[in-house]
């Protein structure tokens, strides 16, 4: 049996009337930015996530930035970020000018944990910047807690959790404003790069919607350093056609991950994927640990299931920041973490069948082993 860690035809052949329809919409209509299309997703998405306002732009990445510009972050401040996740966390924190510090995660969720945070704050510190990695929120009320504590803006990176829940509110409206990716393989995937902010604050939904566009509200008057951040009445109309869908896609991915914990638990060294209780993930990634990660993943491949490493090299090791002086073993438990993380498939289109067969050649691999 064939298993990839991703395959994006599924949700075509699912949605192919209603993503068809989109693209007629848009190319019948003559206009390819700043439109109908975008101005709807907008008004939809905001309502999904129960926020104010979302305005759409590029990507995940300028998301984040462009809050952070914003908010007047830059040169000469620090933004406390996760030691463990996906770089471009970081990468939007230096690109609007300011110094990212990382702080260890919480070893049960891989989120960033609440109770580092504070030894982390100094006279520079103007924001924190959680990511909800793997589809589980982070901890917003205990963040949430310290940064108000301090007087700290705070930023989610709510890329990976669509439809997440922590309590009763959705990623996306936990923090004073969000950052967001429909990156294609995202729960809510566009078909190319994509991104959102969602925040409930007026001024900071206007000034964003200046600094997409080139700084500017009305056409050649500038009136901010802005960038090129804009999403496409294309791609804004694809989400459309998926938003719908979501929650059920999302319901899919929970009963898959279901079957890997109860045919998982117990089995070799694994260590699998926790939601403390008051928490609702969206199993962005089905993300287990192992010691013998290289050798699982080989056997894995092997019979036909695919897999990846998110992420294999924690941020502070990677050339882009060999500059700032971070050696090895200053952050443990990140390292830890992206020396035996391992992805296995999941995702809304992937059959019961199919996890079981992972389940299975799992379980062969750790009965030879």
């Amino acid at each position: 049996m064939q298993v990839p860690i991703l395959d994006l035809k599924p949700a075509y052949e699912e949605l192919r009337g209603e993503l068809d329809a989109a693209y007629r919409r848009v190319m019948e209509s003559g206009w390819v930015l700043l439109g109908k299309e975008l101005e709807s997703f907008e008004q939809e998405y905001a309502a999904s996530v129960g926020v104010k306002h979302c305005v759409g732009v590029a990507n995940g990445l300028e998301a984040l930035q462009l809050v952070l510009m914003a908010k007047g972050i830059g040169r000469g401040d620090e933004v406390i970020v996760p030691s463990h996740g996906y770089i471009a966390t970081w990468l939007a924190v230096t690109h609007a000018g300011a110094r990212p510090v990382p702080c260890e995660p919480d070893p049960r969720t891989y989120n960033l944990d609440p109770e580092r945070i504070a030894e982390l704050v100094t006279s520079r510190t103007r924001a924190i910047l959680p990511i909800h990695l793997y589809g589980l929120a982070a901890d917003m009320t205990a963040i949430n807690a310290v940064a108000a504590r301090f007087g700290l803006f705070v930023l989610e990176d709510a890329a990976q959790a669509h439809g997440a829940m922590c309590g009763d509110r959705q990623a996306g409206a936990l923090g004073h404003a969000a950052g967001i990716s429909f990156y294609p393989s995202k729960n809510l995937g566009a078909l190319a790069d994509a991104g959102a902010v969602t925040t409930g604050d007026d001024a900071l939904a206007d000034r964003i919607r200046h600094l997409r566009n080139y700084g500017s509200k009305v056409r050649y008057q500038h009136e901010h350093i802005g960038l090129n951040s804009r999403l496409s009445e294309l791609q804004a109309a694809f989400l459309r056609a998926k938003l719908p869908r979501l929650a059920e896609w999302n319901a899919r991915r929970t009963t898959l991950a279901r079957r890997y914990e109860e045919q998982l638990a117990g089995v070799g060294d694994l260590v699998l994927p926790a939601a403390p209780a008051g928490f609702a993930p969206v199993w962005h990634l089905y993300v287990v640990r192992t010691k013998q990660r290289t050798a699982l993943q080989q056997h894995l491949s092997a019979h036909g299931v695919g897999t990846q490493i998110h992420y294999p090299v924690p941020p502070h090791l990677t050339p882009a920041y060999v500059g700032a002086g971070w050696r090895h073993g200053e952050f443990p438990l990140a390292e830890q973490f992206a020396g035996e993380v391992l992805s296995l498939p999941i995702g809304p289109h992937h059959r019961a069948e199919q996890i079981d067969y992972v389940c299975t050649t799992i379980r062969e691999f750790f009965r030879r082993a």
